[in-house]
């Protein structure tokens, strides 16, 4: 089992954001979809270690991390993207998928200072690996770019590389295709099942229901913070309470 969470819950002035949820994450890719409002980015904040829970547990490979901080949860292999892109515009493309693998670089102060040889080194693996990294992901004609001149459709791709640069296990990708035009969402449904094939763990919330149930292994629906149905997308697809929580109607 690679992600565990048990009756975990937000609330925030008595209003449960995530009523106590709880859940198992296998391998391959698990959506979390519901309406707006469901509880979604939320869930992701709470693994991810933005939010402390209110009540319950999450564990990872069987570990307790609900008291763990971000950075202890990246160092374990969790790693995410927003909905909000968190682009560092004042630095290049290259520069801000290297920031992905800064925690492996050895880029201490006194290192730096006296300008060790193993400084040029690692920077030079890092800058190499971050181009890499983005031809993966379809953006090498972007590698010379500063960020602030990249079109939306490749800062999405973007983000997405810089959370690779870290060797993520989990890989939560929250709306990675918001805002794109059709041919910009078949290139990351293509992303999406290349980064799962490469044995990483990818929980996607989305709300674009044709990608997701194309590259899903697993779906689960909250609404109102709580989890209604939870399967293979084509009974997910079927359910009537995910079509009454959707369109808010009767189904017989």
């Amino acid at each position: 089992m690679i992600l565990e969470v048990e009756n975990l819950s937000k609330a925030f002035g008595g209003v449960d954001a995530v009523a106590p949820l709880s859940l198992a994450v296998n391998k391959g890719i698990t959506a979390i979809i519901g309406p707006n409002g469901a509880g979604k980015t939320t869930f992701f904040n709470l693994l991810s270690g933005i939010y402390p829970p209110s009540t319950g547990k999450i564990r990872h490979r069987g570990d307790d991390i609900t008291n763990m901080s971000v950075t202890q949860r990246a160092c374990r292999g969790m790693q995410r993207t927003f909905q909000n892109l968190q682009i560092f515009f004042s630095m290049t493309a290259v520069e801000n998928v290297m920031v992905g693998a800064s925690r492996r670089l050895h880029l201490g102060v006194l290192p730096s200072l006296l300008a060790w040889p193993s400084i040029g080194r690692d920077t030079r693996q890092a800058r190499a690996q971050a181009e890499q990294l983005m031809a993966d992901v379809g953006l090498s004609a972007y590698i010379g770019y500063d960020a602030d001149a990249m079109p939306y459709g490749a800062l999405k791709r973007l983000e997405i590389a810089r959370a690779l640069a870290a060797n993520p296990e989990v890989l939560m990708l929250d709306e990675p295709a918001a805002g794109l035009n059709p041919r910009e969402t078949a290139a990351m449904d293509d992303l999406i099942r290349r980064i799962a094939a490469g044995g990483v763990t990818v929980l996607l919330v989305e709300h674009d229901m044709k990608l997701v149930m194309a590259v899903s292994d697993h779906v689960i629906v909250l609404d109102h913070g709580k989890q209604i149905a939870s399967g293979r997308p084509e009974e997910v697809r079927q359910n009537p309470e995910v079509i009454r929580a959707y369109l808010g109607e009767e189904v017989d």
